[in-house]
């Protein structure tokens, strides 16, 4: 079911670069430059006609007639009123958890004394609103909402409102949001939740309509459309990132049970068909007794052929053979996983020497799903190998630094003539006299 690839032997020293050792390792094919073409032109709808265009992507696409794009506060009680109590429970737990690791990310203000009477401040500011994208395809993630809006609220953000598509056939939430999704909303103060999907929610957050103000930001995973729309409106608004199809590597030696690291791989591969389930090893036996023990595990789950049989059997899913160690370990740094568990021995000295990896899980008893719900990190996370040069969702990503610089005409006396020094070999007379006529064209030091 899941192919392999041998990199034993020669072949990582004939592919010493992250970029030509990257090539050799499995990842989906996630064409968004594509995609873009086709949402430009819905995106584009949204700007002329606003809440008319929502609704009739709704039923195109969502196979719903509504009346109204924004969801009535009352469904958003009634939701959290009939929610299953232990489902309640486990989501108030997730908050918590994610409140208390949010709020430790908090940045205060920094001054710098650079000399004296001249100094620097780094003040952090919040964007001043954010709208926040739910999926609700193949599943439904309120876990997800949790883990926008957190950092989004620990970061001060005022205003924010929360997209996701209306479903065609829940009972008497038909027409809006899954009703965890509204509940999850009730439970994290959000009361501004609107019933659309796809790149139709991001062309409204990014140029507004009738009903829904424009927002500075957009975060939150969706599908190719939502990724293409991102990319569309980058520079017009904020996004956190295109996020692909999910993916887990597991990084394991012959001290890892091979039933949990099965259990994870499929635990990864059952989002969707494109998902990515990787095994870096250098023991053949743990590799075959994974190969074994997926039939069995996947045999007793569900979602077994729309998911987790095309995902494991795809071109982006593999067990990859490495000599040793240090071999794996440049593995999954050219991988550069959205998830990356280490399953060996001392696992926690060896996570420590990953340089890339959108969130790493240290031994058999932190999988990836505790990451999914209840670990207190979050789970938007860099995908597609951006794990090299992005990170995951955090408080710091609905912050913004502003330098605020404060000298005394003494202070600036002391610098100007490097100032003018500067602008004049850049050419920049300007720049220049802007200091000159501070001190009467004659610059002290000059």
């Amino acid at each position: 079911m899941i192919s392999r690839i041998d990199l034993r032997g020669d072949t990582l020293t004939d592919f010493p670069s992250g970029a030509a050792l990257r090539a050799l390792l499995p990842r989906a094919d996630f064409d968004v430059a594509a995609a873009l073409e086709k949402v430009r032109p819905i995106c584009e709808d949204v700007h002329h006609r606003g809440d008319a265009a929502l609704i009739e992507y709704a039923e195109k696409f969502d196979g719903v007639r509504l009346d109204q794009v924004r969801v009535p506060a009352a469904a958003l009680t009634r939701a959290l009123d009939e929610l299953d109590p232990q489902v309640r429970a486990a989501l108030e737990e997730s908050i918590r958890r994610a409140r208390a690791v949010h709020r430790e990310q908090r940045r205060a203000p920094h001054t710098v004394q650079v000399v004296p009477g001249g100094k620097v401040t780094e003040k952090w500011v919040p964007v001043e609103r954010v709208g926040l994208y739910a999926p609700g395809g193949r599943s439904v993630y309120p876990s997800s909402v949790i883990m926008n809006a957190v950092p989004a609220q620990e970061a001060g953000v005022e205003s924010m409102a929360l997209a996701s598509p209306p479903q065609a056939d829940c009972g008497d939430f038909s027409g809006l949001p899954h009703p965890t999704i509204l509940a999850a909303c009730a439970l994290l103060g959000i009361d501004e939740v609107y019933a659309v999907g796809g790149a139709q929610a991001v062309a409204m957050f990014a140029y507004g309509t009738e009903t829904c103000a424009a927002a500075n930001m957009v975060t939150g995973p969706g599908n190719i459309w939502v990724a293409a729309a991102k990319r569309y409106f980058t520079g017009r608004i904020g996004i956190d990132t295109e996020a692909g199809p999910t993916e887990i590597a597991v990084l394991a030696d012959d001290t890892a049970d091979p039933a949990h690291v099965a259990s994870d791989l499929i635990s990864q591969a059952e989002h969707d068909p494109l998902a990515a389930a990787v095994l870096v090893t250098d023991s053949v036996a743990l590799a075959d007794a994974v190969e074994k023990e997926l039939a069995p595990q996947i045999a007793a789950t569900k979602h077994v052929e729309d998911r987790i049989v095309p995902a494991l059997s795809g071109r982006q899913s593999a067990i990859v053979l490495v000599d040793g160690l240090e071999e794996g370990l440049r593995v999954v740094d050219a991988y550069g996983a959205e998830h990356l568990e280490i399953q060996t021995a001392d696992a926690t000295a060896v996570a420590g020497r990953v340089k890339n990896a959108g969130a790493i899980f240290v031994g058999p008893w932190a999988p990836v799903s505790l990451g999914d719900y209840c670990a207190g990190s979050n789970h938007v996370l860099p995908t597609g190998g951006c794990a090299c040069h992005s990170s995951g969702l955090s408080v710091q990503s609905f912050l913004r630094g502003i330098h605020i610089v404060d000298y005394t005409r003494d202070a600036l006396a002391e610098v100007a003539h490097h100032v003018v020094t500067l602008a004049e070999a850049e050419d920049l007379p300007a720049h220049g006299a802007a200091i000159k006529a501070r001190f009467g064209w004659k610059v002290p030091g000059q």
